[in-house]
Formats: C-alpha cells, sequence, structure tokens
C-alpha cells in the first residue's frame, strides 16, 4: 500500500513542486530519506536563506515553492523572510516537522509549541492534520489556498512518524480563482472615458497577474500619464514608455501633491497606500476620485479612500481595455532621460548604477535591495520587460541574495544581477555559498558604502542624531564572499568599474557561477524624505 510519502511526492509531481528548499534537521529527515531522482534539493545555511530563495524561486517560475523547515527552531529562523514573501504575494508551502506523535503530550526536545500559531500572522493558512492519512490533502489544499488571489505563504506542521503511515493515493484537482465583475468594470470605463485628466497607478500585482500587456493597451487607448506605486516589489510598466513617469513618493503629502489636478486615479494591484515616514497630508487631493482594483479582499478593505474592486487584475485591466474609447487628449511630458554622471573617486552611486545599465546584457532578470541607492537605480536602470524585477515589499533586510539564487534556479538561460546594499548583503550572505555549489550564474553587486545608509537618512529626517551602530567598519565582502565559493573582487576607482561588470556577466555565463563585485562608492547620503521634520 502506498504510505504518506509517496503519495505526498506523487502529489508535489503533480503540481509540478519538484523542487525543495531547505536545510534538514532530523525532524524531516523520514520526509527526505529515499529522495526521488527526479526531484531537486536546493540547500541553504541558514532557513531565512532557505524561505528567500524559494521566495525567488516561485516569483520567477510562477508557481508555488515547496520549503522544508527544521521544527520550531527552523521556523522561528525563517520567520524574517516569510514575512517578506507575505508582503511579497508569494505562494509558499511551507512545511516544518514536528515531533512523533506519540510524544507530542511529553512536550519533547524540539518539538514545536503550537506550532500552527507561530508562523502567523504571515501566512494565508496555518495547519496540523489530526491524522498522518490527512497529510497529503493538507499539503494539497495549502497549495491551492497559496495560489489563490492573492497569492501567498501557507504553512504545515507534519509529525515525523507521519510519513510511514498508509495512505490512499488521490488525484491532483485543479482550481481556477480567476474573476473579473463585469458591471463594476463598466462603470469605471465609463468614469475614465468621461474624465479630463485620469491617471493610471500599477503595483506589483499588474506584473504578479500577468497584467504589463493589458495595462500598456489600457494607458494607451486612454494615453494617461501611468505612475508606478510606492515601493512596488516588481515592475508592472515598461519603465522606458512614453507614458510613464516613474515611481509615487512613499509619503502621505508628497504622494497627494503628485496626484493633485487628476480627477480619477485608477489603482491596480497595488495597496492604497504605503506610506514610510510620517509627512502628513491627505490621501487624496480635494476633488479626485481614487478607484482601486485588487485581487487582495483584506487590501480593499483596510484601503482608507476611494471605492474598490476584487477580483483578477489582468482579467480587469483587459476588460477596462476593451471598454474603454481610444481618447484623443494630449499625453504626458515624457519622464527626464537618465542624468550622466561623471567619474569620481569614490564613485557616486549615480556612476555606478549608470556604468552597470551600460553593461547590462538583455533579458536579465533583476533582485535589487539597496535602499539608499534605490533613487539612482531607478533613474538609470529602467526596466522595459516583465517578470524581470523583483525586490521587497516587506522593509526587511535578507531578501535579494537568496532571492536571486532563486530566480537563477527559475530561469536557468541567463545570468541574474542582484544589486544589494552592503548592510542589506550581511543578512543572507549565506546564499553565495548555496549559488556556488549549485553553479547558479549570479552577477552581485554589492553598494558599499561602509554604513546603513537608508538609516542614516532616517536619522537626518527625523532629527535624532548621535544613534549608533549605523556605520560598518572593516567589512570586507570580497573576502567573504571568496570564502562562500565566488568569484569575487573589490572594486574601489570608477575607471574599473565598466570592464569589472563586463567580465563579471561573461564570467558568470560561462562558468556558471556567482561573481561578487563589492563596489566601493562615496558614502554620502542624499536628503531621501525631504526635509526633517
Amino acid at each position: 500500500m502506498a504510505t504518506v510519502r509517496t503519495v505526498t511526492f506523487d502529489l508535489l509531481r503533480g503540481l509540478g513542486m519538484t523542487t525543495i528548499f531547505g536545510n534538514p534537521g532530523s525532524t524531516e529527515e523520514p520526509f527526505l530519506t529515499g529522495f526521488p531522482s527526479d526531484f531537486q534539493y536546493i540547500l541553504g545555511l541558514h532557513e531565512a536563506v532557505v524561505v528567500a530563495m524559494a521566495d525567488g524561486f516561485a516569483q520567477a517560475s510562477g508557481n508555488a515553492a515547496f520549503v522544508n523547515l527544521h521544527t520550531a527552531s527552523g521556523v522561528g529562523n525563517g520567520m524574517g523572510s516569510l514575512v517578506t514573501a507575505w508582503h511579497n504575494r508569494t505562494p509558499l508551502v511551507v512545511t516544518a516537522g514536528q515531533q512523533t506523535r506519540q510524544m507530542l503530550a511529553l512536550e519533547p526536545w524540539l518539538i514545536n509549541r503550537e506550532a500552527t500559531e507561530l508562523p502567523r500572522p504571515y501566512v494565508k493558512w496555518s495547519h496540523e492534520p489530526a491524522r498522518p492519512e490527512d497529510v497529503p490533502g493538507a499539503i494539497e489544499r495549502a497549495y491551492h489556498i497559496a495560489m489563490a488571489p492573492p497569492q501567498g505563504p501557507v504553512f504545515v506542521s507534519i509529525p515525523m512518524d507521519d510519513w510511514d503511515a498508509p495512505a490512499e493515493s488521490r488525484p491532483v484537482r485543479r482550481v481556477d480563482s480567476r474573476s473579473g465583475p463585469a458591471e463594476a468594470l463598466a462603470e469605471v470605463a465609463a468614469a475614465l472615458a468621461s474624465a479630463t485628466n485620469p491617471m493610471l497607478v500599477v503595483g506589483g500585482g499588474v506584473d504578479r497577474a500577468g497584467g504589463w500587456d493589458a495595462a500598456v493597451r489600457l494607458a494607451q487607448r486612454i494615453n494617461v500619464p501611468v505612475w508606478e506605486a510606492p515601493a512596488a516589489e516588481r515592475a508592472s510598466f515598461p519603465q522606458n514608455h512614453r507614458l510613464f513617469q516613474g515611481a509615487l513618493p512613499l509619503a502621505m503629502k508628497p504622494l497627494a501633491e503628485t496626484l493633485q489636478g487628476h480627477d480619477i486615479v485608477l489603482v491596480a494591484g497595488a495597496p492604497i497606500f504605503r506610506y514610510y515616514p510620517h509627512i502628513p497630508g491627505p490621501i487624496l487631493p480635494p476633488g479626485t476620485r481614487l478607484i482601486h482594483i485588487t485581487d487582495d479582499p483584506h487590501e480593499a478593505a483596510r484601503a482608507p479612500a476611494g471605492d474598490s474592486i476584487v477580483g483578477d487584475v489582468r482579467v480587469a485591466l483587459e476588460h477596462l481595455a476593451s471598454l474603454v474609447p481610444e481618447m484623443d487628449r494630449p499625453g504626458p511630458a515624457a519622464r527626464p532621460a537618465p542624468q550622466t554622471p561623471v567619474a569620481t573617486d569614490p564613485m557616486r552611486v549615480a556612476f555606478a548604477m549608470k556604468t552597470l545599465a551600460t553593461a547590462l546584457p538583455d533579458n536579465t532578470p533583476i533582485v535589487e535591495e539597496s535602499a539608499s541607492s534605490r533613487a539612482a537605480f531607478y533613474d538609470q536602470i529602467r526596466i522595459a520587460k516583465p517578470e524581470s524585477y523583483f525586490a521587497t515589499a516587506s522593509g526587511g533586510l535578507g531578501f535579494a541574495l537568496p532571492a536571486a539564487v532563486g530566480v537563477g534556479l527559475a530561469r536557468p538561460d541567463n545570468p541574474v544581477l542582484c544589486i544589494v546594499g552592503d548592510g542589506a548583503a550581511m543578512f543572507g550572505i549565506q546564499a553565495i555559498w548555496t549559488a556556488a555549489r549549485y553553479e547558479i550564474p549570479v552577477v552581485y553587486v554589492v553598494i558599499d558604502n561602509g554604513q546603513y545608509g537608508i538609516l542614516k537618512a532616517f536619522a537626518a529626517f527625523q532629527r535624532t542624531p548621535g544613534v549608533p551602530g549605523l556605520d560598518l567598519p572593516g567589512l570586507d565582502i570580497a573576502a567573504v564572499a571568496r570564502g562562500l565559493g565566488a568569484e569575487a573582487h573589490r572594486i574601489t576607482s570608477a575607471s574599473d568599474l565598466a570592464g569589472a561588470c563586463r567580465d563579471a556577466f561573461l564570467t558568470a555565463a560561462t562558468r556558471r557561477c556567482p561573481v561578487v563585485l563589492d563596489v566601493v562608492v562615496d558614502p554620502e547620503i542624499g536628503a531621501l524624505f525631504g526635509e526633517p521634520v
């Protein structure tokens, strides 16, 4: 008779989850024994790295990723990355081993006490099956919940003695969660057609839903300015398009000022709105109506302004594009071309980003986590293709290095570019070992300003001088990266950067390995948030 283990592996095959991310512990070994030859096990050296690698893999592959953690300690180690996966709307099926059922009442060593409570509130569903034979059904249910809009991580705790129990084989079910509320969208189309000066705002949900073409078609039919939502974790509109204006500010007052003069603002695939820091102002300027399209009913419920429509974002945009008439109105002024920074030593961040943009091969997916350098990144590197930019939606650190490994696993044909700050790099540095071990071509460009630059910018804005712990002296990231198996170079001169970037992409592609460029930049931090409070 089939066992829970064999039925579960058959189920995972049917669901397309044959890559498993983990760091094995004793409570997971009964599941991993006799590991099938058609599966791939991706080892990470810390559970936060494991979850973030799976996050990048799931986003780049378009399917839920399977994560196997070690009881309570492994789940605890992975929680920071699980928070990021929740905010990224990434479908993950996260499992963790539990002690044997016969000993649970004794609370033995390595028990996961209150197992279903530990990962909350950053999972859509958390469950421990009541019986061993319920394990495969729980994993399938977890998969469908993870994949249903809004996508996100789920958690299943599995006692270690369940895997050898008998179980019945089960066919894989398919669930279609896409929908589009036609009547509400017809009213939106009429509002857009009659508007004097409408605006379109796109967020990461457009890219997740495969809605780039629909967003472009809608924007072109009504000839409106298109803005990216604040702190978007995906790019959802070609940033070199004549209608694209850039990213909205992350604070209330400047954001409302950007919306000034627009009578209709259509927001698709983003919350209303992400704000930080607190610069008081209205949500909307007077005379502006906001219409919100989201796949997240909770996001719709908590929106502080406007009317929300819950449904599949791509389907909604496609329907709107078919309903609105083609409008003959003047288009917005084009976004300014990228600046042309000059070479200096130490080099400015803008020069580093410009040089990197020049060396960037076509079809290179980008994973980015460099908060204090993001303005220069957005100016110099303009994303023009769907599913090619991945960042963190949570604001936490430690996503980019391991996520780039996951993206590289899912997209093996091209090297991945990971742009990360020196401080953020140290939150997931172990991922470099995995990239080397599994021959994943990633070019890691570390923007090394020797400090937590974004926190210094916050300190200046908030008038909180003398904050300790914001400098990172004596950190040699290139040496650490070499110790983890990567080719690594420390770049201190602007004249050396262009050649180093070209060589890095060539080496990563031909040798199938990670290359780390530790790029030392001027530590000067601009006023990221305007005038201090």
